[in-house]
């Protein structure tokens, strides 16, 4: 019993977590920090001509779930004969309405049936919507 008490002792002696650990690691932080600072000073990053939003260049694609939305936008520049308003804002305007199609069409459609073969319109819109979706896609990926 008397050696048990001398081992739990022994177990409560160390280094305490506060504040003696973190002071440690607040030194490393300041180290590291104070290297990355002095490393980019000396070295700084190559600064490349200032973004231009209205130009996208050639090279640049966007992730495979936005190519419909990158290919609409180009047909939609095929609409320059109606003013140079047009292909941005109906490019933008014509996928707002998609959505929006989209989030009510549940409460524009009240048709009770659930079977798809008892809902031709919901079924053409959804299978017309899928296929516009993937010939978007590809041919924003060919192009």
């Amino acid at each position: 019993m008397n050696e048990n008490n001398m081992n739990n002792k022994k177990e409560e002696k160390g280094i305490p977590f506060f504040p003696n650990h973190l002071l440690k690691e607040v030194i490393v932080a300041f180290i590291v920090f104070g290297c990355l600072i002095t490393l980019a000073t000396l070295f700084p990053a190559p600064m490349e001509p200032p973004a231009d939003p209205f130009t996208t260049p050639e090279h640049i694609k966007p992730e495979w779930y936005f190519l419909a939305a990158y290919q609409f936008l180009k047909v939609a520049e095929y609409l320059d004969f109606l003013g140079q308003w047009a292909p941005k804002t109906l490019g933008i305007l014509g996928q707002g309405i998609v959505f929006a199609l989209l989030v009510f069409f549940p409460f524009i459609d009240k048709n009770p049936e659930r079977h798809p073969k008892r809902r031709p319109f919901a079924t053409f819109l959804g299978i017309i919507g899928v296929l516009s979706f993937i010939a978007l896609t590809i041919w924003g990926y060919v192009s």
